[in-house]
């Protein structure tokens, strides 16, 4: 599956696309930094690289991935969400990461809400859950916001991470979870908006 079939999504802010070569420097930036502790980094460059060449090589392996998030208008990027499986995953994950300076601006809440609705409705995905260093408060928190719940029966990657099962397709259609959902996003989307004390993504 190359860059021109993986299949594009467009929200109220944003387009998700296919990871492309001048995507990396942001990336890099990121996975070199601070930002990605939770996540196996700081990455050395080399590492870097080669988790980005995964990304892109994981839709040709998968027939799924993880989407870079650009703004509908400027198209800048702003992160990644998505599907993810490499191997050693017991289940498929839905993932995603903000680069930092975007953060808490609703990015991610969009992003992973639109990216999850494909993967149930195009992808025939039955479920998910999202893998998270307990650590992480702020993807704990936006797991969360999503309706996943800690699932702790569930098989873990290394035993290192808490794993969120989030809602079935069946739960989430038409549900009061999924307006409340599109209510946040629709309020992020919102100019005057200025949140205070919420959880950020």
């Amino acid at each position: 599956m190359n860059a021109a079939s993986i299949p594009v999504i467009e929200t109220k802010r944003l387009v998700l696309r296919g990871p492309e070569a001048e995507d990396y420097p942001n990336f890099k930036a990121t996975f070199t930094s601070y930002r990605a502790r939770f996540m196996g980094g700081p990455l050395n460059t080399y590492e870097a690289w080669m988790l980005y060449a995964a990304e892109i090589g994981h839709w040709q392996i998968r027939g799924f991935g993880m989407w870079m998030i650009h703004d509908k208008d400027t198209d800048e990027t702003y992160g990644m969400a998505g599907g993810w499986q490499p191997a050693g995953w017991p289940e498929p994950e839905i993932a995603w990461i903000i680069w930092p300076e975007k953060a808490g601006k609703g990015y991610a809440l969009e992003a992973t809400h639109a990216a999850r609705q494909y993967l149930y409705t195009q992808g025939g995905w039955d479920g998910a859950v999202s893998y998270i260093d307990p650590k992480n408060l702020d993807s704990i928190r936006l797991a969360e916001r999503l309706g996943a719940q800690k699932d702790h029966d569930a098989q873990t990657i290394d035993g290192n991470d808490a794993v969120y099962r989030h809602p079935s397709p069946a739960a989430l259609c038409d549900s009061q979870l999924t307006h409340g959902i599109e209510m946040e996003i629709g309020h992020y989307a919102d100019p005057l908006f200025k949140p205070k004390g919420w959880a950020i993504d």
